[in-house]
């Protein structure tokens, strides 16, 4: 069983309109970690999510999105304060110009209070990332779980930096450091690798969190596909996939849930145990479904048979 932790929002596709000086706004469930457990649910595992959830218009779409979807939401704590907003454009290249609404919102007021006293014995991965590991008070309360967890659990770990939500790029650094002391799965992008630390390299990157502690680390490459880093001392390099780019929103989220799928698949998905893994086998699954989800607009992660039938195309 897995567990997601952190963001749920309404992602708001701009698009244009009749006024010359509007736009229009097409709403979809999103938020990095929300999309893991998607991806996970979709990949036919038992996946579960934790967060503060609104009573708002855009909360009770995101309850009844997780139901549709087999996320279970057991853990998920109801509140009255807004939901999470991403407003969400295209750059040029199709990639996603984000802008996010924050502010006393649902999934980033969580605290300790709001952890269950004990996790279930059959969660064996919990996953952490992005913007939720930084905003306080669910920082620190997703920091107090990680811990918690590391001690006989499987934690995953995405940067995911949204520097538009927070702009303290220290403070992004101390809590990657703090939060790769107990994942045993790091997973970045190397636009997240150039935030954190301009001119390192992503190699630079991996040694760092495999010192800290982690058996795995990824680095995705956008189009280029992506690294992969063992702390048996291997490393590989697999190419992207070529696919009609719809936009790349949820490609990483995607790339995460197919890792945790692969690794807990073939009996990899514990601490010591990771390192072990295909390297090669585990990253090509992963970018074929990235390439998936980027064929296609939003965060509409594929299911298992999706990505089989594409590798096989």
């Amino acid at each position: 069983m897995y567990l997601c932790c952190g963001d749920s929002l309404f992602d708001l596709f701009s698009g244009p309109s009749t006024d010359p000086h509007g736009i229009t706004l097409d709403g979809h469930v999103g938020g990095s970690p929300l999309n893991v457990a998607l991806g996970l649910s979709r990949m036919g595992n038992h996946s579960r999510f934790l967060t503060r959830v609104s009573t708002d218009m855009f909360g009770r779409r995101i309850a009844a999105f997780m139901k549709e979807n087999g996320i279970d939401d057991s853990p998920c704590v109801e509140t009255s304060q807004n939901t999470t907003l991403a407003v969400i454009g295209l750059k040029d290249d199709n990639s996603a110009d984000y802008v996010f609404y924050t502010s006393d919102t649902a999934d980033c007021s969580v605290t300790v209070d709001d952890l269950p006293t004990t996790l279930d014995p059959d969660i064996r991965v919990v996953h952490f990332g992005s913007y939720s590991t930084v905003i306080e008070p669910t920082a620190t309360a997703l920091a107090t779980l990680a811990v918690q967890a590391a001690a006989d659990r499987f934690v995953s770990y995405d940067p995911n930096l949204r520097i538009m939500v927070e702009p303290d790029v220290d403070l992004w650094r101390e809590r990657v450091t703090a939060l790769s002391k107990v994942a045993a799965f790091v997973k970045a992008s190397d636009e997240d690798v150039l935030l954190l630390h301009p001119g390192k390299k992503p190699d630079i990157f991996a040694s760092e969190a495999i010192s800290n502690g982690a058996d795995l680390v990824c680095i995705t490459l956008g189009s280029g596909g992506a690294l992969a880093f063992s702390a048996d001392g291997r490393e590989i390099r697999v190419p992207g996939v070529s696919v009609d780019v719809a936009d790349t929103v949820g490609a990483g989220d995607t790339f995460q849930a197919a890792c945790l799928h692969w690794l807990g698949a073939e009996g990899l998905a514990h601490k010591g145990e990771a390192r072990r893994a295909d390297l090669e086998a585990m990253a090509r699954f992963a970018v074929n479904a990235a390439a998936l989800t980027c064929s296609r607009r939003g965060a509409d992660l594929p299911t298992l048979a999706d990505i089989q039938a594409f590798a096989t195309s």
